[in-house]
């Protein structure tokens, strides 16, 4: 079996509106789970920090993860988010160590 390249960014908003903010996250993640190079997102609300939510991604290669933050489902849900957060949501990109793949 041969190993697979993962790139997974994690995306943490902290919402001044969390019901408006929730939505737009919501289809969000639905959009980005149809491209063919997204091997899996999550969409996760915190326990222990009310309104704040994180998304989870996992993408064939650096360039798949690349190419959907310069596409229009990623622009949409920014423009969507506005006047959505406390602050600019922490975005950050990890190496996979163990990680269970879906695909």
């Amino acid at each position: 079996m041969s190993e697979v390249e993962l790139t997974i960014v994690t995306m943490q908003f902290d919402a001044s509106d969390p019901d408006a903010l929730q939505s737009v996250l919501a289809k969000y993640t639905v959009l980005t789970r149809m491209e063919p190079a997204c091997r899996n997102i999550d969409l996760c609300a915190s326990v222990t920090s009310p309104g704040r939510f994180v998304i989870v991604q996992k993408w064939d290669s650096p360039a798949a993860q690349q190419a959907h933050f310069d596409s229009d489902v990623m622009v949409d849900m920014a423009t969507a988010g506005r006047g959505l957060l406390a602050h600019p949501p922490a975005i950050d990109l990890l190496e996979s160590i163990s990680a269970h793949d879906l695909k």
